[in-house]
């Protein structure tokens, strides 16, 4: 039964989003393309409007974070770099029966496309064995198509940031700690794409690449490294916090913006990934996950990727990654040789391993190995990284599956029947506000509408509607999600007493309740609770 409610819930959300223009199928006309979808007028700005809100909290408000916009193809060797070339790929599994493809670790939750009713793990279909499947859509850069020519359109927009890391931290005055965000376009060759713009083959990420002293330095500096205490945020950050603190700082951090805007914790999971299912460079990763209509899902990773990124970029380009730190240079003399010897074999043993797991033979990798420990005495060090990543599509879609409602308003002629509404945060809502004139056919009342339109247009994205009755018009704003309509009436105009002259009726989405203000107080009314 549950599963059934679930699935009419999406039903009805689809159709909400074609029939008020948030989300298409992209090239509908030809038939559609699996994976890919356009974003209507509404849509558009709702995710412009998330897109500005992660800016502000992520560059904007706070000193320590950049902003980045690279390129969708970059050098095919960012990928060798990455591991993306070699590693990333799904086993992928034919049925030579309905001629489906499909993920070999999904076959238990994926149905039969002849009978829906049994999971292709169920059904009689003769399948292939699981092969690897590159998810990685590649291209051809210049006029001769050749392997030498082949790269790929980017399959997350992290990388970019690691290879960019000392040109933007010589250019922008930041030192360690300090990150870099970006938010941009990602490409992946999805086997099933599936669950509505859940798992799209074109898709937007927003990253934050936050990096960090290690441990070791932070210890050598402050002669300790703060550790949690406990769960919760831990406050504002502090010069001797190791990886793990800011770990937990910015797990709580992306929380709070959840909270910001319109997403409670309580919709919210924490998934704290088992050892096991950590890639082998983190040290530890926490999914945000929300609990959408056809199960709780990953919308956000906020992983501790140690310093394999920037290491991976320096073997691979002959570069260095390393950085300068002038509190640690000064540091380092001070302190006893066993501490400083101490200090040093950890961080090599951490460099070793880091070095064995990628394949340098023995005695070069302890030779390399032994030279960046020395060089930490030194100064310097390879920044560890702690990685927010969140998708676009996929955080757009949780609020939309959140702000789906619907109960019983009165029509025109007070009979009770059902509204479907988007109770989508202001910050976020397509449409701050609507304005209406009561009739389009008396131009005072329209002229005085279009002079509110224009004393808010500036402000906020405001919508004007004289077509049809009133009733109709409330009720298509509150299916797009629009807090605020404003009316203006015969009142305003001053003909039913002076009394009310110059104000306008102010309609709430939510409640429906209805308030009279004054045209010379609207702008500061409606911009305090729009914030």
């Amino acid at each position: 039964m549950a599963q059934a409610a679930s699935q009419q819930l999406m039903e009805k959300l689809v159709a909400l989003c074609k029939r008020r223009g948030f989300i298409f199928p992209s090239s509908e006309i030809y038939g559609g393309i699996n994976g890919f979808w356009d974003y209507g007028p509404l849509g558009a700005e709702l995710k412009r409007n998330l897109k500005e809100q992660w800016w502000l909290w992520m560059t904007r408000w706070r000193d320590d974070v950049v902003g980045l916009d690279a390129t969708i193809i970059m050098h095919p060797r960012i990928w060798e770099a990455s591991g993306h070339v070699a590693t990333f790929s799904d086993p992928m599994v034919d049925c030579k029966t309905c001629k489906g493809r499909f993920r070999a670790d999904q076959l238990h939750e994926t149905p039969c496309p002849r009978k829906p009713s049994k999971m292709v793990s169920e059904c009689d279909g003769e399948k292939t064995e699981p092969r690897p499947f590159n998810l990685m859509f590649k291209t051809i850069v210049g006029p001769i198509e050749s392997e030498e020519n082949v790269a790929y359109l980017r399959p997350e927009t992290a990388q970019a940031i690691f290879a960019q890391f000392k040109n933007v931290l010589e250019t922008s005055r930041q030192k360690v700690p300090f990150g870099i965000a970006q938010i941009g376009k990602a490409f992946r060759n999805e086997v099933t794409p599936r669950n509505y713009t859940f798992r799209s083959r074109e898709f937007e990420q927003m990253e934050l690449e936050f990096f960090i002293r290690p441990d070791e330095a932070v210890e050598a500096i402050y002669g300790e490294v703060a550790r949690p205490t406990g769960p919760g945020h831990p406050g504002s950050p502090q010069p001797n916090w190791g990886w793990q603190m800011w770990h937990q700082y910015w797990v709580e951090e992306r929380i709070r913006f959840y909270e910001s805007i319109g997403l409670p914790r309580t919709t919210l999971e924490e998934y704290w990934q088992k050892p096991e299912e950590l890639a082998h460079y983190a040290r530890a990763c926490v999914d945000i996950q929300f609990k959408f209509p056809f199960g709780t899902q990953e919308l956000e990773g906020i992983a501790a990727r140690s310093d394999f990124d920037l290491s991976q970029h320096q073997r691979y380009s002959g570069k260095p990654m390393t950085v300068f730190d002038e509190e640690l240079r000064a540091a380092w003399p001070k302190l006893p040789a066993s501490r400083q010897q101490e200090l040093q074999e950890r961080y090599y043993r951490h460099r070793l391993g880091y070095l064995t797991r990628m394949g340098e033979a023995a005695d070069k990798a302890e030779t390399l190995a032994r030279q960046d420990a020395e060089l930490l005495a030194k100064g310097y060090y390879i920044p560890h990284v702690i990685e927010p990543s969140a998708g676009v599509d996929r955080l757009a879609l949780a609020l939309l599956c959140h702000a789906y409602d619907e109960d019983q308003a009165p029509n025109e002629k007070g009979e009770l029947e059902t509204r479907v509404v988007l109770r989508l945060h202001p910050r976020i809502a397509p449409v701050k506000v609507a304005v209406f004139p009561l009739l389009k056919n008396r131009p005072a009342l329209v002229e005085k509408a279009l002079q509110i339109r224009d004393l808010l247009r500036p402000w906020m994205n405001v919508f004007y509607d004289d077509a049809g009755a009133i009733g109709r018009r409330y009720r298509r704003q509150d299916e797009a999600g629009t807090p605020f309509c404003v009316t203006v009436d015969f009142e305003t105009l001053g003909e039913k007493g002076p009394e009310l002259k110059d104000t306008v009726t102010v309609r709430d989405r939510d409640t429906m309740q209805q308030t009279r203000v004054a045209i010379a107080d609207l702008l500061g009314w409606l911009q305090e609770r729009l914030r």
